[in-house]
């Protein structure tokens, strides 16, 4: 059996921000128990993407199996010097096999270019998988604490790579 071929495009399709909401607020419903405010959160995230985003400084990415959306990341601004890494996923589907980290190398490629000299971003402690992701890319834990958000006790980190110029 021949594994099909994922492929990344940039966000811009029609559907592609609606689905990101719904398949973030499904996937973390199920497999962490979070509510609704977790699908607000990134509701908001991707309609500020969606309303004014500086396209030299920020872009998103959809991974595709065939004709099917399987992940997404987006790259913003956290500051002039900083992008921030935000709302990595792989659907279920398409864990396993180096998907998520594709789509972490596309962001970070673009942060390069982009002329950023750091990148940061923001998770919570159940993300084992992400959190492999970005240490495997040498992002190093810069902040830790506990809270109480989405239904859940997390611990949320703060993870930060320096960009070599």
């Amino acid at each position: 059996m021949t594994e099909e071929v994922v492929s990344i495009r940039r966000l811009g399709r029609p559907g592609d921000l609606g689905w990101v909401v719904m398949a973030h607020g499904e996937i973390y419903a199920t497999e962490f128990g979070w509510d609704t405010s977790f699908e607000a959160l990134v509701a908001k995230i991707v309609a500020d993407y969606a309303g004014r985003h500086d396209e030299r400084r920020e872009a998103a990415w959809i991974a595709e199996l065939g004709q099917h959306r399987v992940g997404c990341v987006f790259c913003v601004a956290a500051d002039e010097d900083t992008g921030q890494l935000r709302i990595l996923l792989a659907v279920p589907l398409a864990r396993g096999r180096g998907r998520g980290g594709r789509l972490v190398d596309e962001c970070l490629e673009f942060a390069r270019q982009a002329g950023y000299k750091r990148m940061k971003l923001w998770t919570n402690d159940p993300l084992a998988a992400a959190r492999k992701i970005y240490l495997s890319r040498g992002f190093t834990r810069t902040e830790e604490e506990p809270h109480h958000s989405f239904g859940a006790d997390l611990i949320g980190q703060v993870y930060e790579l320096g960009l070599a110029g």
